[in-house]
C-alpha cells in the first residue's frame, strides 16, 4: 500500500476542515443558502391561519428533521403496544357524523402504542420524560389516528420550533451524552428562551414525567379538533383518555433504581396484565366546545400549549377502550405500526393550530424515511379493515397485485372505476372555513400567554407533589454547568411561582435574579416588534383545577398491583393465607420473596414456590409488603440485610407495609420506621385495611420523616 505523502495527508486535512461547520457568529440560512429571518414560525394564512403547503423553509426543515434517523424513529423510540377494542357508551351525532362516535353498536378495533419521546430505543422505561399515547382506530369508515401523549399540552406552538426542540433535548452532539435524559444544558438553554416550552415542562417536572404503569396514566390528543355533524355544523373538540385505574406515578429515587433493576418496567407491566387477563381499560372523554365560543376564554383554542380547565368545560365521558392481546411479533406490530395524524375519517377535521397543522405533513414524511414506501399502508399492521381501491400504483415494495389496464381518473375502459362518492354516501369532505387573510410568517399576540397556565397547574399540586417538582428541578438545572442558563431558569420559574424558585434557588446555591438583561422569549422572527411577543402577565381565571393533581384521580382498585411477601421456612400459614386470599380477591399480585429461590415450608409443612430471591429482586418493583408471622421465618429474615433494606426503601417511598405477630421484631431491626402512627404502617390489621391503604398508593403524610432513612 503506497505510503500518503505529507501533500496527501494536508489535502485530506483540509477537506475535512471544509466538511467541519462552526456556527458561530454566522448568519441562518436555508440549504441552498438563503439568508432566513424567521426559523420560529411556519408561513400561515393570518396570524391565525392555517399552515400553507408552499412553505419551502418548514417542508426542508421538517424533512431533513423526519430523515435523521434509518430507521428507528426518531422521538417515540421506545414503545409498547397492544391491541384490543372500543366501544361508544351513547351517540354523538349531535355535534359529529363520524360512525364511530354514533353507532353504539359497534365494538372498534384498536392498536395502542405507549412510548417515551427523547430516548433511544434501547433508554430504560422510567426516564422523566413525556409518553406518547397513539391510538389507531380501524373503524367501518377507514382508519382514524388519534396520536397524543400523557400531557394535556405541548412544549411549542409552531411545528417549525419541533426540530430545535428535539434537537436540544437529544445527547448534546459533541459528546452524545446523555442519553433519555433533559437534564442538560442544551434543553435548558433551549427552553430558557423559548418560554411557551413552560407549561408542558413544569407537567414534565411533575410526578407525571415518571408514571407507574402505562395502564396508570392519561392520554391526550392535545390539539383542537372539529367534529362534524350531518348538518355541516362545526364543534371544536379535545380528547381525553381517563384510565379506570386511577393516574399514579413511582418517586425519582424509585425511577432510578427501577431502571437498574428492569429497565423494561413499563413494556413488562403491560404485558403481564394482559397475560393475566387483567386487561387495561380508558374511558374516553371529550370536551366540546360551540364554535361560536372559540373567543370567549382567556387563552387560545388553537395554542397547543394551553388546556382547556375541565371546570370550564366539563369532559363528557363517551366510551371505553380495553386493551386485551398482546403483539404476536413486536417488530411486525409495534415497530412497524405507522400512525398518522392525517388518517381521519368524515365527521373530524382539523383546526389552525399551527402545530397540528405541521404534524399533517411530518408524520407521513418520517414513515417514508422509516418504512422505506409509500406502500407501508400494506404492512398488516397499518392496513384498514375497508377495502381499499385507488390509482396509486408501484412504488418500492409494492405488494398488491393489481388487475386491469387503467390507473388513473377519469376513465372509461375501466368502467370508470374506482368512481367518486358522494358526501351523502360517505365521502369525506373539509369543513367549509371561510379564509380572508395576506400570507404571513407569525404567530397570533394570543399565543403570548406562557406563565398563567403553569401557574395554575403548580397551584392546583397538592403539596407533596409541589415538593416533587421543586426536587425535580433542582436535580435538573444542578445538572446545568453553565449559570448564566441556570439564572434565566429560575427567573422563569418565578415568574410561575414565587416559592417554587425560592426552593429551586437554595437547592442549586444560587439567588433568583430580579430582571434578565434582554427579552426571555426569542422564538420569534428577526424583523418583529421584539416586545410584541414577550410574554404577557400571568392571569388568574381560575384559582384551581382539582384534575391536574393526581391526588384526585385516582381509584379503589388494586387491580395488578404487586404484592411482596417477605417470608422463609416456618412462616404462619395462617396469617399468610388469609391476606393472600384477601388480597387476590381484589386483583392484586402476590409474590413470595425469600432468602433463596425453589420452594420454602410454611409452619404447617407445605411447600410453597418462591417468586423470586432477595437477592434477585428490589423494593421499587413492588407496590406494598406484608410480612407474616412465625419466629423461625423472622430469625431467618433478620439475618440477610437486603431484606433490611427492602423494608426500610419501601418505607423511605411510602408505601403500604403490613405485618403479622413476630414481623414487627423484625421491623424493630430497622432503623429509623416510625411507624406508630402511620395510617399505611399495619400491625395485626384487618387484611381490609390493608387493601385500603394499597388503594391510596402512598401515605404521603410520611415522605418528611422518610428522607431521614439511607438506603
Amino acid at each position: 500500500m503506497k505510503k500518503p505523502t505529507k501533500k496527501n495527508t494536508s489535502e485530506k486535512a483540509e477537506a475535512l476542515k471544509q466538511n467541519t461547520k462552526d456556527h458561530t457568529s454566522t448568519e441562518l440560512t436555508s440549504r441552498q443558502g438563503l439568508r432566513v429571518n424567521d426559523t420560529n414560525n411556519s408561513l400561515k394564512a393570518g396570524e391565525r391561519g392555517s399552515t400553507l403547503l408552499e412553505d419551502f423553509l418548514l417542508r426542508e426543515k421538517i424533512t431533513n428533521f423526519d430523515h435523521e434517523r434509518i430507521p428507528e424513529r426518531i422521538v417515540h423510540a421506545r414503545g409498547s403496544a397492544a391491541h384490543g377494542y372500543f366501544e361508544l357508551y351513547e351517540s354523538l351525532e349531535k355535534y359529529t357524523k363520524a360512525g364511530i362516535f354514533t353507532d353504539t353498536s359497534r365494538k372498534t378495533p384498536v392498536f395502542t402504542r405507549f412510548s417515551t419521546v427523547a430516548g433511544s430505543k434501547g433508554s430504560p422505561d422510567l426516564a422523566r420524560d413525556v409518553r406518547g399515547f397513539a391510538v389507531k382506530f380501524y373503524t367501518q369508515e377507514g382508519t382514524w389516528d388519534l396520536v397524543g401523549n400523557n400531557m394535556p399540552i405541548f412544549f411549542i406552538q409552531d411545528a417549525m420550533k419541533f426540530p430545535d426542540l428535539i434537537h436540544s433535548v437529544k445527547p448534546e452532539p459533541d459528546r452524545e451524552i446523555p442519553q433519555a435524559a433533559s437534564a442538560h444544558d442544551t434543553f435548558y438553554d433551549f427552553v430558557s428562551l423559548t418560554t411557551e416550552t413552560l407549561h408542558n415542562h413544569i407537567w414534565v417536572m411533575s410526578d407525571r414525567g415518571i408514571p407507574r404503569s402505562l395502564r396508570m396514566m392519561e392520554g391526550f390528543g392535545i390539539h383542537t379538533f372539529r367534529f362534524i355533524n350531518d348538518q355541516g355544523i362545526s364543534h371544536f373538540v379535545r380528547f381525553h383518555w381517563k384510565p379506570k385505574l386511577g393516574v399514579h406515578s413511582v418517586t425519582w429515587d424509585e425511577a432510578v433504581k427501577i431502571n437498574g433493576a428492569d429497565p423494561d418496567f413499563h413494556r413488562r407491566d403491560l404485558w403481564d396484565a394482559i397475560e393475566a387477563e387483567q386487561y387495561p381499560e380508558w374511558e374516553l372523554g371529550v370536551q366540546i366546545i360551540p364554535e361560536e365560543d372559540e373567543h370567549k376564554f382567556e387563552f387560545d383554542l388553537l395554542d397547543p400549549t394551553k388546556l382547556i380547565p375541565e371546570e370550564m368545560v366539563p369532559v363528557k365521558i363517551v366510551g371505553k377502550m380495553t386493551l386485551n392481546r398482546n403483539p404476536d411479533n413486536f417488530f411486525a406490530e409495534t415497530e412497524q405500526v405507522a400512525f398518522l395524524l392525517g388518517n381521519i375519517v368524515p365527521g373530524i377535521d382539523f383546526t389552525n393550530d399551527p402545530l397540528l397543522q405541521g404534524r399533517l405533513f411530518s408524520y407521513r414524511d418520517t414513515q417514508l424515511s422509516r418504512l422505506g414506501s409509500p406502500n407501508f399502508h400494506q404492512i398488516p399492521i397499518n392496513q384498514p379493515i375497508v377495502d381499499v381501491h385507488n390509482n396509486q400504483r408501484d412504488a418500492h415494495m409494492q405488494m398488491t397485485i393489481h388487475k386491469g389496464k387503467t390507473a388513473y381518473f377519469p376513465n372509461t375502459l375501466g368502467g370508470g372505476c374506482p368512481h367518486l362518492s358522494k358526501i351523502s354516501e360517505g365521502a369525506f369532505h373539509s369543513y367549509h372555513e371561510r379564509i380572508d387573510a395576506k400570507k404571513i410568517r407569525s404567530r397570533s399576540e394570543s399565543f403570548n400567554d406562557h406563565f398563567s397556565q403553569p401557574a395554575l397547574f403548580y397551584r392546583s399540586l397538592e403539596q407533596w407533589e409541589k415538593n416533587h417538582v421543586a426536587d425535580a428541578y433542582t436535580f435538573e438545572l444542578g445538572k446545568c454547568e453553565n449559570e448564566p442558563i441556570k439564572k434565566r431558569m429560575l427567573w422563569l420559574i418565578q415568574q410561575i411561582d414565587e416559592d417554587l424558585a425560592e426552593q429551586v434557588a437554595t437547592g442549586l446555591g444560587l439567588k433568583v435574579p430580579n430582571t434578565i438583561d434582554k427579552p426571555i422569549n426569542q422564538a420569534i422572527g428577526a424583523d418583529v416588534d421584539v416586545e410584541k411577543h414577550q410574554p404577557g402577565k400571568k392571569k388568574m381565571y381560575l384559582k384551581k383545577s382539582k384534575p391536574l393533581s393526581q391526588t384526585h384521580i385516582r381509584t379503589t382498585s388494586i387491580a395488578t398491583r404487586q404484592i411482596a411477601v417477605l417470608a422463609s421456612d416456618g412462616f404462619k400459614m395462617d396469617d399468610f393465607k388469609t391476606m393472600k386470599e384477601a388480597l387476590q380477591k381484589e386483583n392484586a399480585i402476590v409474590k413470595i420473596i425469600a432468602p433463596h429461590g425453589g420452594t420454602i415450608s410454611c409452619d404447617q409443612g407445605m411447600k410453597h414456590k418462591v417468586d423470586a430471591s432477595i437477592m434477585t429482586t428490589e423494593s421499587v418493583l413492588f407496590d406494598a409488603i406484608y410480612i407474616p408471622g412465625g419466629k423461625t421465618s423472622i430469625d431467618s429474615l433478620c439475618k440477610k440485610s437486603k431484606f433490611i433494606k427492602f423494608v426500610a426503601e419501601a418505607f423511605k417511598h411510602c408505601k403500604a407495609i403490613a405485618v403479622d405477630n413476630e414481623a414487627i421484631e423484625f421491623v424493630k431491626t430497622t432503623k429509623n420506621i416510625e411507624y406508630t402512627d402511620d395510617k399505611a404502617f399495619l400491625i395485626d390489621k384487618d387484611p381490609k385495611e390493608f387493601i385500603s391503604a394499597i388503594a391510596k398508593h402512598r401515605n404521603w403524610d410520611r415522605e418528611k420523616a422518610a428522607k431521614k432513612i439511607a438506603v
